[in-house]
């Protein structure tokens, strides 16, 4: 098949939601061959930070002279971000090379995979086909029955920050949710983000039940050197290293990685300290508060729950103190899209609301008519692009904008604010 056919293929399965469990993945895989048991894996999860996590962690293993794999998910613009290997996504020839064994492989079986099985099945088997020497793999939802799941035991396993985000799947409280996370633990040794107390003793806890040696991100060993729209210095444990994802958050985020690439070295990884310095200062990751268009700025961020927000407001006001802001906002319906505005309501001086592309969304009428509720003044547009050029237009010369709400919608207007530049 060539690349169109592959995507139709992909999109056209039955299943295209998530549906918990690895018995499907692991035939798929068994169909193929095991590609997974060739390859070595960082396995990540968490509910924010792991993509600027993963990131970082491709981008020092990469200098580190690993050829790396990166897996993430969902993508801005393309399927072929999903997986890239030391920073270049897979071509289309590539891509519609794997995804027609994977559909020679998958058929017959008694019960289809989801479109997220389909695609993590065709990234194992593509970075076993190019001989990674190493792959980030990040996982979709949860982690204990995520389909990335079906691998053999990492060799380092990474919690980011975890917060209450598809409770209906993965519980009530932070508590059950990292306990789900957790299920990436399969022994070996894993690195997490600096957490509260009683999530810190349930993943000591599952750490011992299956002898995985954990270590937790220190914040308190944090010291920031300088701070500003073209990247932040920092130094964790007496070391000092620049980064170009912005805001405070990004520091923790970054100084779990750096917790991962200690585990990494004692399990007998070479990984030099320029290597590191090098990876962060290269790192990027697209659509986390990403300022894309300059005079006037537009920053693109892919927040989409009330954590995520709660950092963008604090960027904001950090980044653009005194500035107007205008904020382009936009939801998923299944979304605590409420908290989520009001913790950017403080942030901005005006609403934009658009509707993004996706069946879930929430619409943009309704949104502007929840903030005007909220005393904001709020009004929707038709299109993302319509809504992307009023907030320029109304934030003005002096003012800035920012995309914030969803990554569903942050992929479109990054494209639109591109095809400007241009």
């Amino acid at each position: 098949m060539d690349y169109e056919q592959a995507l139709k293929y992909i999109e056209g399965v039955s299943w295209l939601g998530s549906r918990p469990g690895l018995e499907r993945i692991s035939e798929l895989l068994e169909r193929l061959g095991r590609p997974q048991d060739s390859l070595r894996f960082v396995h990540v999860a968490g509910t924010n930070g792991k993509g600027s996590v993963s990131a970082l962690l491709r981008s020092v293993l990469s200098e580190a002279g690993y050829k790396t794999g990166l897996y993430i998910s969902p993508h801005l613009t393309r399927v072929n971000e999903r997986m890239s290997i030391d920073g270049v996504d897979i071509t289309d020839d590539g891509f519609a090379a794997c995804c027609t064994a994977l559909a020679g492989a998958a058929e017959g079986m008694a019960e289809s995979c989801t479109e997220f099985e389909l695609i993590t099945a065709l990234a194992i088997s593509y970075f076993a086909r190019e001989r990674c020497g190493v792959v980030i793999l990040e996982t979709g939802l949860g982690g204990r029955l995520d389909a990335t799941n079906a691998i053999p035991c990492p060799d380092c396993a990474v919690i980011t920050n975890i917060g209450l985000d598809h409770t209906a799947v993965l519980g009530a409280t932070v508590e059950l949710i990292a306990a789900e996370k957790a299920g990436i633990f399969k022994g070996g040794r894993a690195a997490a983000y600096g957490l509260p107390e009683s999530v810190r003793a349930v993943l000591r806890e599952k750490a011992a039940a299956t002898g995985t040696e954990l270590s937790f991100a220190d914040f308190s060993r944090i010291e920031r050197v300088s701070d500003g729209l073209e990247g932040q210095v920092f130094k964790y444990k007496g070391r000092e290293y620049a980064i170009s994802l912005l805001g405070g958050h990004q520091l923790f985020n970054a100084a779990t990685a750096l917790e991962a690439v200690e585990q990494l070295r004692a399990a007998g990884w070479r990984i030099g300290q320029e290597a590191v310095e090098r990876g962060f200062a290269r790192a990027a990751w697209p659509a986390r508060f990403e300022r894309v268009l300059r005079g006037p700025d537009f920053v693109v961020d892919g927040g989409h729950n009330p954590q995520c927000l709660a950092a963008t407001a604090a960027a904001l006001e950090r980044y653009y103190p005194g500035v107007r802001r205008v904020l382009l906002f936009g939801a998923l319906a299944d979304k605590d899209w409420r908290e989520m505005a009001r913790l950017m309501i403080p942030a901005a001086d005006e609403f934009v609301c658009a509707t993004p592309d996706s069946e879930r969304a929430l619409g943009g009428a309704e949104l502007a008519e929840f903030l005007r509720g909220e005393g904001c003044r709020a009004e929707a547009y038709g299109t993302i692009e319509d809504a992307a050029r009023a907030a320029l237009e109304r934030a003005g010369p002096d003012g800035m904008a920012c995309c914030a709400g969803s990554l569903y919608m942050a992929g479109r207007v990054r494209e639109y604010l591109r095809g400007l530049k241009r």
